[in-house]
C-alpha cells in the first residue's frame, strides 16, 4: 500500500514539473529580448504558486487524517473481549449466566484485564485474574487466550502506526515540496534591470576593455548581496577574461564581485549571459583521517565537504549503526541524499527531515545513521550546527576548545525527529573538528569531551589534515592502537580572505 501511494506521488510530481517546465520555458522563448522579466506580477510565476498551493493542500490533507495510536481503542478491546468469549465460552454450560445477567461487570473486569496487559503490569493482571476466578473456573485459560487475542490487536495497530508513519512523511516532503516551489517562484521573477546611471557608467568601462555590454540586471534578495547578470560579447575577434570583467564590475561596485560557480571563463564575440555575485569573506580548508575497525574492509562512517551557492560551505558526517559493508551503504545513502538536497537549495534542517522520511519510508529494520551537519556562511562566518545522534562538534579557537553536544535521536527511528541544533560566529584561524562516536568511545569514560579537549589543544599542526592525523593518532593510544570501531576525524579551518 504505501509503495503504490509513493509511487503514485512521484508520478504526480513528475508531471507537475514538467508542466512548469514548459510554463517557464514558454515565457522565456515568448520573450527573447527580455529573457529576465521585470518586477510586477507574471502569469507563469502564479501558475508556480498555485502549483505550491495544490502541494501543501495535499501535505494538509495527510497531516488532517488520523494520527497513530499508543493504545488500543475501545473498540479494539471489545474485539479483544469478543474473540476470548468466543474461543473459550462458546461450549461452557455457564456461558448464558457470565454473559447475560453479569455482562456487565464481566465486560469491566475483562476490560480491565486487557488494559492491565496493555500496560504489562504482571502484579495488577494477577490480581484481576484472582477475581475473575472467583465467578469462572477457566480464568488462566481465560488469561492466557486474552494475551493472544491482545497480540493480534497489538501487531494490527503497530501495522496501522507503520502506515500512518508512511503517510506523515509523505506529507512532510509535499509540505517541503510546496516551500521550493514558492521559493522558486520567488527566484524566478525578482529581478529588475539595472539603473540607467549604473548601465551606463558600466558600459565605458567595459568598452576599454573591447566589450560591448548588451544589458545588466540586479537581484538584490539576500541580505543585501548583489547579484548581476550582464549580457555581452567581445568585439573585434577579442576573448575576454570573466575574471577581467569581474575586476571592472567590483570597481564600481565598490564590492568584490566574482564570477557564480559555473558560469563560462572567456567572454568572446557571441553574446552571452554572465552571472555574477559579491565575493565572499572567507574560505575553508579541510582534511580527514580516518581508520577501519579491526577485520573491516569498509568504514561504515562517509562524510561530504562541499561549498554550496549563495556562499555557504557544508560539511556533513554520517555513521551507519554497527560496522561493514551494510553500515557503509546506510551512511552513504544519507550523506548521498543531504548532498542532493543541500545542493537543490534546501537548508540543512529542511534536508535533514527529508533524508529522515525517506529512511522511515524506506521500512528497513535497523535502517538508521546519524547526521552531523556543519554548515558555514562564507559571508557572515556564522556556522550553523545540526545533530541526531550524532558525537560532539569542536571549536578551538587560541588556547581555549569549545564543545558542541547533540542528545537526540538518529535518523530514520521516529518520523518526527527532533534535532540539536546551535549557531556559532567562527573567525579567522578557528578549527572545526568533527568526529564520530568511535572516537569518543575510545577515551576514558565519563570525561570523553574533556580529554578530547585537552587533545586538540596538544596537537601543534596547522594544516587540517595533519591535525586530524594528530587526533587520531592520539585517541588510537587509549585503546592500545587497536580500532574497536570505525573512526573518522574531520578538520577544517577557517581563512579569511
Amino acid at each position: 500500500m504505501q509503495e503504490w501511494i509513493i509511487a503514485m506521488l512521484a508520478v504526480s510530481i513528475l508531471l507537475i514539473l514538467r508542466d512548469m517546465a514548459k510554463t517557464v520555458l514558454k515565457g522565456r522563448k515568448s520573450k527573447k529580448e527580455e529573457p529576465f522579466p521585470m518586477n510586477g506580477e507574471h502569469p507563469q510565476k502564479e501558475r508556480v504558486e498555485r502549483y505550491a498551493a495544490s502541494f501543501q493542500k495535499l501535505a494538509d490533507t495527510f497531516y488532517g487524517m488520523p494520527y497513530k495510536k499508543e493504545y488500543l481503542s475501545s473498540a479494539q478491546v471489545e474485539n479483544v473481549l469478543r474473540e476470548a468469549g468466543e474461543h473459550l465460552c462458546r461450549n461452557c454450560y455457564r456461558r448464558e449466566l457470565c454473559w447475560g445477567e453479569q455482562a456487565e461487570s464481566m465486560y469491566q473486569g475483562g476490560e480491565a484485564l486487557v488494559r492491565a496487559i496493555e500496560q504489562a503490569d504482571e502484579g495488577r493482571i494477577e490480581e484481576l485474574r484472582k477475581q475473575w476466578g472467583e465467578v469462572c473456573g477457566k480464568s488462566p485459560q481465560y488469561l492466557e487466550s486474552l494475551r493472544e487475542c491482545f497480540q493480534r490487536e497489538k501487531q494490527e495497530m503497530i501495522w496501522g502506526n507503520r502506515m500512518i508513519e508512511s503517510r506523515l512523511a509523505v506529507a512532510q516532503q509535499l509540505n517541503e515540496i510546496s516551500h521550493i516551489m514558492r521559493q522558486v517562484a520567488e527566484d524566478l521573477y525578482d529581478i529588475s534591470e539595472a539603473e540607467p546611471v549604473f548601465q551606463e557608467e558600466l558600459t565605458k568601462s567595459l568598452r576599454k576593455r573591447h566589450v560591448i555590454l548588451k544589458r545588466a540586471w540586479v537581484m538584490d534578495k539576500v541580505e543585501g548581496r548583489r547579484q548581476i547578470f550582464l549580457t555581452m560579447r567581445a568585439r573585434n575577434g577579442q576573448c575576454v577574461s570573466v575574471a577581467e570583467i569581474a575586476q571592472i564590475l567590483s570597481g564600481i561596485c565598490e564590492c568584490s564581485m566574482t564570477s557564480a560557480p559555473g558560469n563560462r571563463c572567456i567572454v568572446n564575440r557571441d553574446f552571452h549571459t554572465i552571472h555574477f555575485v559579491e565575493d565572499v569573506s572567507y574560505q575553508m580548508l579541510y582534511g580527514v583521517a580516518r581508520i577501519t575497525r579491526e577485520k573491516e574492509k569498509v568504514s561504515g562512517d562517509n562524510y561530504i565537504c562541499r561549498q554550496e551557492d549563495g556562499g555557504r560551505f557544508v560539511m556533513c558526517l554520517s555513521d551507519g549503526m554497527g560496522s561493514g559493508m551494510d553500515a557503509c551503504r546506510e551512511s552513504e545513502i544519507v550523506v548521498e541524499l543531504l548532498e542532493q538536497f543541500l545542493e537543490s537549495g534546501f537548508s540543512q534542517e529542511t534536508a535533514a527531515r527529508m533524508v529522515n522520511s525517506a529512511l522511515v519510508l524506506n521500512g528497513r529494520e535497523g535502517m538508521f545513521s546519524t547526521v552531523d551537519i556543519c554548515a558555514v556562511d562564507l559571508y557572515t562566518g556564522i556556522c550553523e550546527f545540526l545533530k541526531a545522534g550524532a558525537a560532539a562538534t569542536f571549536i578551538r579557537r587560541d588556547h581555549w576548545v569549545e564543545a558542541i553536544s547533540s542528545e537526540s535521536l538518529a535518523a530514520g527511528l521516529v518520523q518526527r525527529i527532533d534535532f540539536d541544533t546551535a549557531s556559532r560566529k567562527l573567525y579567522h584561524g578557528d578549527c572545526l573538528v568533527m568526529m564520530t562516536d568511535g572516537v569518543l568511545d575510545a577515551l576514558p569514560s565519563e570525561c570523553e569531551e574533556e580529554t578530547m579537549k585537552e587533545i586538540i589543544l596538544d596537537v601543534q599542526e596547522s594544516a587540517p589534515r595533519e591535525i586530524s592525523r594528530g587526533i587520531l593518532e592520539r585517541v588510537l593510544g587509549y585503546s592500545d592502537y587497536r580500532a574497536r570501531d570505525d573512526m573518522t576525524v574531520l578538520v577544517a579551518s577557517v581563512v579569511r580572505k
